[in-house]
């Protein structure tokens, strides 16, 4: 894949974001009052799995100074790198334990070829997902975020996160529900393009728009679309 650049840019205008405002009128509002966005370029994959799995419940910058220093001793994130480290001193670095025995395991089954990143492209979500799973340390959560952000899948819908249930219960003016399947319920509006549906939600948590005070209706009274 084309790294350096984003994974997606998309803006009101562009076909895959029409057909999905078209298709849910509540989202393209949300569409229309976030406008254009852009995900962070990405890495290459390996690089991508080992952030994620250097990140796990810690800061994000705690993670980067981790990440520093893991990198100042290997060289760079790569399975050759890592696996030429011994446990002692990625723990010196800042890893825990178990973090260290899982970046091992990704660096092993990647390198022996078990699990072959550059044909990961060729399987569908489910068996990208089933892969990804079979490495200590990733979960169904983390391997939803590597389709959606590294390899650019177009219809994932992580329903185990906990941002988007928010998002989609603010935007959807949903009841107060014991299960909290908010995103269950929205999800049925989306044509293909899960994914796109979920980068507007998380954006309309990074904007401030959620956690304003106000309804999904007010918000839109209060602020200019363009």
């Amino acid at each position: 894949m084309n790294h350096g650049k984003p994974v997606f840019e998309l803006h009101p205008n562009e076909r895959r974001v029409q057909a999905l405002a078209s298709a849910d009128p509540r989202m393209g509002r949300l569409i229309a009052l976030i406008g254009s966005l852009a995900t962070k370029p990405q890495g290459p994959l390996f690089t991508e799995l080992a952030r994620s799995i250097i990140s796990q419940q810690i800061s994000v910058k705690a993670a980067s100074t981790i990440r520093g220093r893991v990198i100042e001793l290997a060289g760079e994130l790569s399975p050759a790198a890592l696996l030429a480290q011994s446990d002692t001193d990625l723990r010196a670095a800042g890893l825990s334990a178990s973090k260290v025995a899982y970046l091992k395991d990704l660096s092993d089954k990647v390198r022996s070829g078990q699990i072959d990143l550059d044909r990961l492209q060729e399987h569908n979500d489910e068996e990208v997902i089933e892969k990804l799973v079979s490495i200590k340390g990733i979960g169904r959560w983390s391997a939803e975020m590597f389709l959606i952000f590294a390899l650019g899948r177009e219809h994932v819908v992580s329903y185990g996160d906990a941002g988007l249930q928010r998002a989609a219960k603010w935007v959807y003016d949903m009841e107060e529900r014991a299960d909290r399947k908010y995103l269950q319920q929205a999800a049925t509006r989306w044509p293909s393009y899960g994914s796109i549906a979920s980068l507007y939600l998380w954006e309309s948590i990074n904007r401030g728009h959620v956690d304003s005070g106000e309804t999904f209706s007010e918000r839109l009274n209060g602020v200019q679309i363009d």
